[in-house]
């Protein structure tokens, strides 16, 4: 018997992944897109993974445009690009055919450095958790991730 959250999560086949509390009180992540590692808040209440215009060519994104409006984080109604078919890996969790909205973060990451945080790439959002199945161990800084079945 599994005496842990982390073992028994593992036992289910499921990745941990660590994460870091920033100075804003969001969580940092590192992942990779495209093979690129990248530094990414994660946010649950965003509904997709997105990477800022200043990051799309870092990641080798295909970049199209997009009719979609971004809202959130103190702005809305900001144009976006779409750049779909990438490959995200987080920890050892990975997922190919990911689509990744593109717009303009500098908001985000002036509040970030505002508060002496770093600045990000981008955000992971509730598309990438959905599709992870993911659990969030608040006390512990960890994601987990589950297996993807081949």
């Amino acid at each position: 018997m599994q005496d842990t959250l982390s073992e028994f999560l593992i036992a289910k086949g499921y990745f941990k992944t660590k994460l870091k509390l920033t100075k804003t009180n969001h969580f940092e992540i590192k992942a990779k897109i495209n093979g690129i590692a990248g530094t990414f808040i994660l946010d649950t209440g965003a509904s997709s993974t997105c990477v800022d215009f200043n990051s799309a060519e870092k990641f080798k994104l295909k970049v199209k445009d997009s009719d979609i409006k971004a809202i959130g984080a103190g702005a809305s109604d900001m144009l976006t690009k779409i750049s779909k078919s990438n490959t995200i890996k987080i920890g050892r969790w990975q997922k190919e055919k990911v689509s990744i909205v593109i717009f303009d973060l500098n908001h985000v990451n002036e509040g970030l450095i505002l508060h002496d945080a770093k600045a990000v790439d981008g955000i992971i959002g509730a598309d990438i958790l959905k599709k992870g199945k993911s659990i969030i161990d608040y006390d512990k800084k960890f994601l987990y991730l589950q297996k993807t079945k081949k």
